[in-house]
């Protein structure tokens, strides 16, 4: 898939919520983990390849599970440090999908008014789900600068708070958890893969790796390559918009917050196919992970890279399949006894799947 070429970027595709004030910085993701604790999992680290293949290969690589993420992404982490902090009770948000949905989940559990605007292609039943939540949902036509610019509008129409899905410090922050659970838990790692679209886990991974020697790669869908153009210009550009199985990683363009955060830290930046992101997908359906196309990018990645001798780790960011999608949308609009499910929705593997999926592996 080839790219349509980048212009400058004039303007952010995500102002914050008020005006960009102090960049975060590691303090700030530590105050996240520990603001948001009571409302996101811990997602595990689970082995990769079966036991056969990595004694082939020399390749320890691991996964960052947050399919099995409340809300079925990664996402929930940067919406929940935004909300708690800002005590917002009415909000809009541009989102392609997860974002809204993890917004969603936490207006429901805590009385807010949330308005979601999505551009087209925005995935049926990521929009079902949200609505199923008790979401508004607004459509827009063009791509994610047009969604963007309608959900700030909006935001200044109706006096509602600002979340957006990336480009903000409390975001940003928010997702850099992932980064603190993986070097908690595997300290050795020598690589982290990280998807990247607007660009908020990868600099929240950047921010929690601070000091730290491991390697931190973001992985684009080859169709957006919106950071690799940019930090190859040596500024931010802004690209038209792209198309990519990888619905949650359409960005545009890299953010205020997020574009220096990852310039000055990230250590490459790579880009995968369509048919390298559904073969990862497919990979990792053999290995039990019911990942999105978007939560399969970092290990399409990893694959691109090469079987080194280290460990490496891989985020799968989300598993907001259709089915796990339409099965979550069903139960938030069932009788309250079952409605609850949808708060804690997930895909459907337990917790700590290690044993059941990975038999295989010594």
């Amino acid at each position: 898939m080839t790219a349509a070429p980048a212009a400058p970027a004039t303007s952010p595709a995500h102002p914050s919520a008020g005006s960009v004030r102090v960049p975060p910085g590691p303090a700030d993701v530590a105050a996240a983990a520990v603001r948001i604790a009571g409302q996101v999992r811990r997602t595990p680290l689970l082995p990769g390849l079966p036991a056969p293949e990595r004694r082939r290969a020399g390749w320890r690589l691991l996964l960052k599970a947050e399919h099995l993420q409340y809300g079925g992404s990664f996402k929930l982490r940067g919406a929940a440090n935004a909300v708690l902090a800002l005590g917002a009770r009415r909000i809009v948000t541009g989102s392609s999908g997860n974002h809204g949905i993890a917004l969603a989940r936490l207006a429901a559990s805590l009385g807010a008014e949330l308005t979601v605007v999505l551009a087209g292609g925005a995935h049926p039943a990521k929009i079902a789900l949200i609505r199923a939540l008790g979401g508004r949902t607004v459509g827009v036509p063009g791509g994610v600068a047009e969604r963007d610019a309608r959900a700030l509008e909006l935001a200044e129409e109706t006096g509602a708070v600002l979340v957006p899905s990336s480009d903000h410090e409390l975001v940003v922050a928010g997702q850099g958890t992932v980064g603190l659970e993986i070097l908690a838990d595997a300290p050795d790692a020598e690589t982290v893969y990280v998807p990247t679209g607007g660009g908020g886990l990868l600099a929240g991974v950047c921010l929690a790796a601070y000091g730290h020697p491991v390697r931190v790669v973001g992985v684009e869908p080859a169709g957006t390559p919106r950071y690799a153009r940019s930090l190859a210009a040596g500024h931010p550009v802004r690209l038209p918009p792209g198309d990519t199985v990888a619905d949650g990683l359409r960005g545009q363009q890299p953010g205020a917050v997020t574009y220096p955060i990852i310039r000055d830290r990230v250590d490459d930046l790579v880009t995968v196919s369509d048919a390298e992101i559904l073969a990862a997908a497919a990979l990792l359906r053999r290995r039990g992970f019911e990942a999105e196309p978007s939560g399969a990018v970092a290990l399409a990645g990893a694959i691109r890279a090469g079987r080194g001798t280290g460990r490496s780790v891989a985020v799968v960011s989300g598993g907001n399949t259709t089915a796990a999608l339409t099965a979550a949308a069903a139960a938030a609009t069932a009788p309250t006894a079952t409605a609850s499910a949808a708060l804690t929705h997930r895909t459907t593997h337990p917790a700590h799947p290690t044993r059941s999926l990975f038999e295989e592996i010594s």
